[in-house]
């Protein structure tokens, strides 16, 4: 039989794509005041609403260790191999509890081919190393090829976005007090990016605007030096009006419509609403010291 490839939710591939390419997900979420919402991009109206209307602050969850054992056992029991793309292991501990479930699969099974990936990002910069990976899976490549199709992916890609407030980031440890404080003091807007799986600092600007306008150059300069672009989405936090808007710059820049795509409540608590975002891969590795 063949490969098939599995993920976590919070890569937030649309689901068509998923589909035609039997892209297997392990499912996140987040609760806030006793309801637990599914991270699902499609359908995260309510947890926003949710959010905006109370002054409780949100968890999430990673996906259970037999939840990631029944995915890729179901696959194993049909004859076919796994390779699993997950988020990060510095932003998530599912990559983890990816690893312990590949390793209780085996114990049962131990024939079983599974082969557990670092996606190195979260959203759609880690759904473009899935996408890699599941296309070299339909085109029947054997297991190495795919785990080196992923990731192949993440040198080429980029994915930058300015929160609206850093408040998100901050209470989810992903940006320290002083620093957030300093930032919202000084009126800076950072344009933040993920650089070896870890959120980072691309630039520091004074304005929404700057921000904007800096990113759009940098995707600019990016499809012009690294061999032209392969694919692009725009990312929103709730705010799908400023997502339009922004696409609309990235679509003329690129020469093509770019789709926006909703961003779910895993990624969403630890960003905040109005945050909006780029994530591209080029045809050419990407210098992302830059």
């Amino acid at each position: 039989m063949g490969v098939k490839v599995i993920t976590d939710s919070t890569s937030y591939i649309p689901r068509p794509r998923r589909e035609a390419l039997d892209i297997g997900i392990a499912q996140l979420s987040s609760l806030l005041d006793g309801v637990t919402y599914p991270d699902d991009p499609d359908d995260c109206a309510a947890f926003y609403a949710a959010l905006a209307a109370t002054d409780s602050w949100p968890t999430t969850s990673q996906p259970s260790v037999q939840d990631v054992v029944d995915l890729m056992e179901e696959r194993v029991i049909d004859g076919h191999s796994v390779v699993g793309v997950f988020i990060s292991e510095h932003m998530s501990g599912t990559f983890s509890t990816a690893l312990l479930a590949r390793d209780l699969v085996r114990e049962k099974r131990p024939d079983a081919v599974i082969e557990v990936v670092d996606g190195r990002s979260n959203s759609l910069e880690l759904g473009y190393a899935v996408l890699a990976a599941a296309e070299a899976a339909a085109e029947g490549k054997s297991v190495p090829e795919v785990v080196a199709a992923a990731e192949e992916r993440t040198h080429h890609t980029r994915f930058l976005f300015t929160p609206l407030t850093l408040d998100y980031l901050r209470r989810g440890g992903r940006i320290g007090n002083a620093q957030a404080l300093l930032a919202t003091l000084l009126q800076i807007k950072p344009i933040l990016t993920v650089v070896d799986g870890f959120t980072d600092t691309f630039a520091k600007v004074r304005t929404l605007q700057r921000a904007h306008d800096l990113i759009v150059d940098t995707f600019a300069h990016d499809i012009k030096e690294f061999g032209g672009l392969g694919e692009a989405y725009v990312h929103h936090i709730n705010d799908r009006a400023a997502g339009e808007r922004f696409a609309a710059r990235i679509s003329e820049v690129a020469g093509r419509p770019i789709e926006v795509r909703d961003i779910g409540p895993v990624i969403g608590t630890h960003v905040g609403p109005g945050t909006v975002a780029v994530v591209y891969y080029t045809n050419d590795r990407l210098d992302k010291s830059r």
